[in-house]
């Protein structure tokens, strides 16, 4: 849950939101910037002796979803369907980063864009998903398990 919550409390940022196109962040918005850090978590800590711990992070991340998903107030049937989507864009998001460290900076401002197109200035959120890569880069997944990581 530790995991989770520091995911959470890296989608509120709100230096991240000061680069949008001239209105407030929404739901769609923080869960976007959310599943952009998640995804980039798992690019650097995936490999077969952290499979199982990352299925058990994975399954917490949207299962909380889902209840934030209620709590907003849809009903079960479109909860299932936004469910459906929000998963097809964090797959899409860690496929389209999985080579982020081999893009130069326009091929990684298209794929920043592409998820994120409300957003202005997309230089500024590269530079700033660099530092996280870096930083989660520098860190083991124990670090952020047993919560003593504050990158």
């Amino acid at each position: 849950m530790y995991l989770y919550n520091k995911m959470i409390k890296y989608s509120r940022n709100k230096d991240l939101y000061k680069l949008k196109n001239n209105r407030e962040d929404n739901f769609s918005d923080r869960l976007s910037i959310f599943l952009l850090h998640f995804s980039f978590f798992l690019k650097n800590y995936k490999n077969e002796e952290n499979k199982k711990i990352l299925q058990e992070i994975y399954d917490l991340n949207f299962r909380q979803l889902e209840l934030s998903i209620r709590e907003i107030g849809y009903g079960d049937q479109s909860i299932n369907k936004k469910m459906k989507d929000y998963l097809n864009l964090f797959h899409s998001m860690v496929s389209e980063i999985h080579f982020w460290d081999d893009f130069d900076k326009e091929k990684k401002s298209k794929k920043i864009s592409f998820f994120l197109n409300d957003f202005t200035n997309i230089d500024n959120l590269v530079d700033y998903f660099d530092k996280f890569d870096d930083s989660l880069s520098k860190k083991t997944l124990n670090s952020y398990l047993k919560s003593v990581s504050n990158p």
